[in-house]
């Protein structure tokens, strides 16, 4: 996919979020996190997050906002949002991450601890806790996902690479298949 000449490509690391307008694309890379976007159809604009940990947990001092916390992060793109005198729910929201990365299937499927499926059930929970609600999502599986997020358009475009993708070879000696979708 090529980048026209007017719009400003932005890559996402973890902690890190980012609203822009129709001259903005927003990149990332994902494991067990998670990313949100929020696309708003008829303005424009947008924005995305790329969490680490549900929350931070309880503090005894008030911190600043911290985009590395699934309630923070989001916390942050809503305050962005109503800056721009936007309704959050008129926003529409994409999930995507929440990987395992890791040859194999996890040692327990059903184990609530581990992280990615703490970081996707906290973005559903969250979404829904604002009243946005949740038009696509790609979550889970095993490996890493490159997410594209087209502000002008909303369009998101992304791909799943599993575990060693680039070192494991299946019984033909081809490389392990990657997931490329489009999610509108």
């Amino acid at each position: 996919m090529t980048k026209p000449g007017h719009v400003v490509e932005v890559f996402l690391q973890p902690g890190e979020i980012c609203f822009g307008d129709e001259h903005t694309r927003i990149r990332t890379l994902l494991g067990s996190c998670v990313a949100i976007t929020l696309w708003h159809p008829g303005r424009g604009i947008g924005g995305m997050c790329h969490y680490i940990l549900p929350s931070r947990g309880a503090c005894r001092n008030k911190p600043a906002l911290n985009g590395r916390y699934g309630d923070e992060a989001l916390q942050m793109l809503l305050n962005e949002i109503r800056s721009q005198h936007g309704d959050p729910t008129a926003f529409e929201a994409k999930l995507f991450g929440g990987g395992y990365m890791f040859a194999g299937p996890p040692a327990s499927v059903d184990a609530p601890a581990q992280v990615q499926t703490r970081n996707v059930d906290a973005g559903h929970a969250l979404l829904a806790q604002h009243g946005i609600k949740v038009k696509a999502h790609h979550l889970g599986g095993n490996g890493h996902r490159q997410v594209i997020f087209d502000i002008c358009s909303g369009d998101v475009w992304m791909k799943q690479v599993p575990p060693d993708a680039d070192r494991e070879l299946d019984a033909r000696g081809s490389r392990a298949p990657s997931q490329k979708a489009y999610v509108s």
